[in-house]
Order: structure tokens, then sequence, then C-alpha cells
């Protein structure tokens, strides 16, 4: 067993939407950053990557890297499963949390955790969503921005 955690954060701009775990999420700005800013996805990322022993998503996806000029996330994570299986790895469960005083994550909390269970190829059941604030304090108490941790457990795929 291998257990990694990741942590992101992203300035909210001009936009109409969030990309939430691979979701579009409606909101009245958008993400500052190189690809397509999903807090969820970067976070999930560099679990993986730590739980493997792999580095980080820096390493990886630069964001000197014109490839990664708005790319997907999704893409992201699916590259790192793909080390992960070469390495005998899979995904026992992951635990993500959301910190924003918005958007608000209920309304799309299902969605989220169904494509988080796609990506990492588990049940939904073995993926949790939640979110929080941080009650008005702080750079995301003053909604300027929007963050992410996840924490995953990986298992020997055999």
């Amino acid at each position: 067993m291998k257990i990694g955690s990741g942590l992101d954060v992203h300035a909210f701009g001009p936009g109409e939407h969030v990309m939430l775990g691979g979701v579009r999420v409606p909101h009245d700005r958008g993400v500052l950053a190189h690809s397509d800013g999903d807090v969820v996805l970067h976070a999930l990322t560099d679990a993986l990557l730590g739980a493997a022993g792999l580095g980080d998503i820096g390493e990886h996806f630069k964001d000197s890297d014109p490839r990664w000029k708005g790319a997907d996330s999704s893409g992201f994570v699916r590259a790192v499963m793909r080390m992960l299986a070469e390495r005998g790895l899979r995904v026992g469960n992951a635990d993500v949390t959301v910190l924003a005083e918005r958007p608000k994550i209920g309304p799309v909390r299902a969605q989220i955790r169904a494509r988080l269970a796609e990506l990492l190829e588990v049940a939904p059941e073995a993926v949790n969503v939640k979110a929080t604030t941080t009650e008005k304090l702080g750079f995301l108490g003053r909604a300027e921005g929007i963050a992410a941790q996840a924490v995953v457990l990986l298992l020997d795929a055999g």
C-alpha cells in the first residue's frame, strides 16, 4: 500500500465556468491557469504521482510547455494511470476536498464523483468528494480563488 496527497490552488479570473474533477461547473468567474485549471484533477494527479514516488505534476506537465496550454486535465490523470499500471499499481480509493466559498459543489458532486471513478478505474464508492469553505477567511474566503486537496491509496495490481 502506498498513500499520496496533493494540493492545488488557482486564482479566479475572467470566465463563466470552472472545471472541477473533469466537470464544467457554471460560475461567474474562471481560473487563471496554463491548462484548464482543474484544481481537483491537479491535486489528484499530484496525489497519484506522490504515492508512486514519481515526483509531481510540474515535472511531468510543465506549465511552460505549450503542449499543455488550455489542456484538458483529464489527460494528466490518464497519463499517470498508465504510469501506475506499468509499475503494477492500481487505485484503492481517493478522497478529494474542494475549498471554496463558491461555486457550491453539492449540485455537481455526483457528476464529479462519477467522472473521477471513471478516470481512476474504480467504482464510484471508492471515490469521495466533499467541499468546505474557509469561513470567509483568507484569499479563499474572499472568493479570490479555489483550492483542492486529494489523498489516494495505491495497491498492488496483482
